[in-house]
């Protein structure tokens, strides 16, 4: 079956820069002012943290159900009989339903996989997925060696703006004026673990502190040689340096990279956020 391989605006990728890859996508959407607007399409990840900086509150959305059948069709009529999808975990969004629903409306096959979060694992697991099928792997193989992907993949949070949280509704009102008063910090998970959903680790008194356990928990987790390790920050390049030469002194042989937190997290845990996620990587 002729296969399009489709995910989302969550990997932090656009549309033109997934489609030089031979992979289509959809934005996902952030809001405010009662607008909609596409992410990365017409707000920048840098756009949104420009209005954040301002206070303005900001809330994400799945893509527009009428763009994602749009592009169904569009592949429909290009003669795809089958959609192959890594979107954004379904405990942080309803796209993976939006797009199988959409798939059965135009009468194309859908295959997906839950990447249980979001960003670079996202992009990676997508982009994996294509190469093995032209190698001619089979769907069931390819979700095979994605869900390995999965199973190693992990992802934490240490958010620096506890009242943006409140204020988005994730978290209680008394948790943020606690946190704030007794300068905690959460230290966030989200992974298969967590169903794709945002759970806390543990809390402690500093970001440099929450840094060092988070460095402890790969640690337990066995990171080593064959991982990704990235480091996503939310519109604080400093610290984000400074994070990554702690993990590149406790895992020199893994794989480093600094990015901007993808928008549709950001946009959730606020600015000064430093994010890891961690994955190890299939070998060709």
């Amino acid at each position: 079956m002729k296969t399009a391989f489709v995910t989302d605006s969550g990997t932090g990728k656009t549309v033109e820069e997934l489609a030089k890859e031979g992979i289509f996508s959809v934005p996902l959407q952030v809001s405010y002012d009662n607008t909609n607007y596409q992410d990365l399409e017409e707000l920048s990840i840098d756009r949104i943290y420009e209005l954040m900086r301002d206070g303005v509150m900001l809330s994400t959305s799945l893509p527009s159900l009428g763009k994602i059948e749009a592009l169904f069709e569009h592949l429909k009529n290009d003669g795809y009989e089958q959609i192959f999808a890594v979107p954004i975990c379904s405990g942080l969004s309803g796209t993976i339903n939006a797009m199988e629903m959409c798939a059965r409306t135009v009468g194309l096959a859908f295959a997906y996989v839950d990447c249980h979060v979001t960003a670079v694992v996202q992009e990676y697991m997508i982009k994996t997925a294509k190469r093995l099928h032209e190698e001619g792997k089979t769907i069931q193989e390819i979700k095979d060696v994605l869900s390995r992907i999965v199973d190693t993949t992990d992802t934490l949070l240490l958010p620096n703006d506890l009242q943006h949280l409140k204020r988005g509704g994730r978290l209680t009102p008394l948790a943020a004026t606690l946190g704030g008063l007794l300068k905690i910090k959460p230290i966030l998970k989200i992974n298969k673990e967590t169903n794709g959903k945002i759970d806390v680790v543990d809390k402690v008194r500093t970001m440099h502190k929450a840094m060092d356990m988070a460095i402890e928990i790969m640690r337990n987790e066995h990171v080593d040689d064959g991982y990704m390790i990235t480091v996503a920050h939310a519109d604080d390049a400093v610290e984000a340096e400074y994070y990554m030469n702690k993990i590149k002194a406790a895992f020199p042989n893994a794989k480093h990279q600094i990015i901007k937190l993808v928008s549709v997290v950001g946009v959730h845990t606020g600015r000064g956020c430093q994010a890891v996620q961690y994955f190890k990587m299939i070998q060709e």
